[in-house]
């Protein structure tokens, strides 16, 4: 068992215990406290990858950057969408583009998807080994490194530094 997969799993569970229970009652935390050790020495090798190496300042640091990133995607995507409706012909060209991914972490991967498909006028479709399918309500181009520039650009420098 790695020391460090266990102390995460544990202070993972553990943080959980405290919010259901919602008290710090010497008592709960105590029994909190031996039974998520419990659960952690059974489960921490199945669970966690990671473990407290995730946690490094650095890392920290470029999490909150990719907040920041997300969230001014997430407006840019908005105006993009609300300009679309408000437009008197409604001028979309949905379709289904393409693009693949340097990113080689499943988790990474993962959070590009729902990254895309949380920002309107995207939607992750389909992960095929390295190429994302994404369904875009504004197909400006269907050439791959146009349409990954438009559509995930902003995510992928900074996951690979988290995630890689």
């Amino acid at each position: 068992m790695n020391l460090n997969n266990f102390l995460f799993s544990w202070l993972f569970y553990f943080a959980i215990w405290l919010a259901f229970t919602t008290t710090f009652d010497p008592q709960e935390l105590v029994t909190g406290a031996l039974i998520t050790v419990v659960i952690a020495f059974f489960t921490s090798s199945l669970f966690t990858i990671k473990g407290l190496k995730f946690f490094q300042p650095k890392r920290l640091i470029k999490i909150v950057i990719y907040f920041f990133v997300f969230l001014r995607e997430l407006v840019k995507a908005n105006l993009n969408v609300a300009r679309l409706v408000i437009h008197p012909k409604l001028p979309i060209y949905p379709g289904i583009v393409k693009f693949k991914t340097s990113l080689r972490s499943d988790m990474a991967k993962m959070i590009l998807a729902n990254s895309i498909t949380l920002t309107p006028g995207t939607l992750t479709v389909d992960i095929v080994d390295d190429t994302f399918y994404i369904h875009w309500l504004e197909v400006s181009t269907t050439d791959e490194v146009e349409a990954y520039q438009g559509i995930a650009s902003a995510f992928e420098p900074l996951l690979k530094e988290i995630f890689e």
